[in-house]
């Protein structure tokens, strides 16, 4: 299977590499940069579930499309819980592989020069540095971190627990609030100063950076 999809993608286009085991993708994910990160659950040394987990606490948010035998609501519910964008069980079409691939990829916000640029507002995650509408904006270690996380998965839901990891680490004890304050204020220095609001809360899951959705309202406290 690893096989027919590497030749598959790249006869359509696709710079592709490959990892038989959990560690190895790892490795690879976290020393090269990736428009998406096709992954199986079932893998050895370290399964699927447990990648992902540890390239969001790590701050790696490449799109993630898992790819499984497994197909119960609760193994997909738990694929996209701890940070997976899509999900595709077997057996599947290419096509389709194809077209979910170009769908989660299609709302990443532009990278250049190490900066990346959402709408109106830019982020240096070199020099820590943000700017909405030519102001530079002054955010804390936490803050900073949060908006790299939101803006790196813009147009996507990214679940709490990725954003407690991510900020905090995956073993540190924080209180359930701990990320609505910091939200909050983040959202006081980014969006309450302008009336397109960009921090989106998405009920019951988490929080969604979305600077080209203008039919999204502004959520309610």
């Amino acid at each position: 299977m690893l096989e027919l999809l590497r030749k598959g993608l790249q006869e359509y286009g696709c710079a592709v590499m490959t990892a038989i085991d959990g560690e190895t993708a790892l490795e690879i994910a976290t020393s090269c940069s990736f428009d998406a990160i096709l992954l199986d659950i079932g893998l050895p040394r370290c399964d699927g579930y447990e990648v992902i987990r540890l390239l969001r606490a790590h701050g790696c948010f490449t799109r993630v499309l898992m790819l499984t035998a497994r197909d119960s609501e609760d193994d997909i519910i738990r694929g996209l819980d701890v940070g997976a964008d899509d999900y595709m069980t077997k057996p599947f079409s290419f096509p389709e592989l194809v077209a979910r691939l170009q769908s989660i990829t299609r709302t990443r916000p532009a990278e250049a020069n190490g900066k990346i640029e959402a709408g109106e507002l830019i982020v240096d995650p070199a020099r820590r540095s943000v700017i909405r509408a030519n102001r530079q904006i002054d955010l804390s270690r936490s803050e900073f971190s949060l908006l790299v996380s939101l803006v790196r998965s813009a147009g996507q839901c990214v679940p709490r627990r990725s954003l407690v990891e991510g900020i905090w680490g995956a073993d540190a004890h924080v209180g359930p609030g701990a990320l609505d304050v910091l939200v909050n204020a983040l959202r006081a220095k980014i969006d309450s100063p302008y009336p397109r609001k960009l921090i989106h809360t998405v009920r019951r899951s988490g929080y969604m950076f979305a600077s080209e959705m203008r039919e999204l309202e502004s959520p309610k406290p």
